[in-house]
């Protein structure tokens, strides 16, 4: 039973979870915008504007956490042009849209973007 536990499965282990997540955010931060399926992009959300939190203290020590989880080019596109755009701004750097459902399999797709 999954009572209490807001993690959502994404139908992978936990590995194969976390390195979507990661791979969505590295493809996410360098186009700004992506199209994926809602529930992906429901999961991204939380992920990305966490990173663009820590970014916003543009310290060395904030880089480097950001560079452990999407890479060393991510975190610095996030610390140097990302994150100086919301320093005004407390949360809800991202925008989830949802669009028509896909049609070879019905689900739901949703393009999430920087506000």
């Amino acid at each position: 039973m999954l009572h209490g536990n807001k993690v959502k499965q994404l139908s992978r282990k936990s590995g194969q979870r976390n390195a979507l997540v990661k791979t969505l955010a590295v493809s996410f931060i360098k186009h700004e915008s992506i199209k994926t399926t809602e529930t992906k992009a429901k999961v991204l959300k939380s992920f990305v504007e966490k990173l663009i939190t820590k970014g916003k203290k543009g310290d060395l020590q904030s880089q480097r956490l950001i560079a452990s989880s999407v890479g060393a080019v991510s975190a610095k596109k996030i610390v140097k042009e990302i994150a100086p755009r919301y320093t005004d701004r407390k949360g809800g750097y991202t925008r989830v849209i949802k669009l028509p459902t896909r049609l070879s399999d019905g689900s739901r797709m949703a393009q999430i973007t920087l506000v």
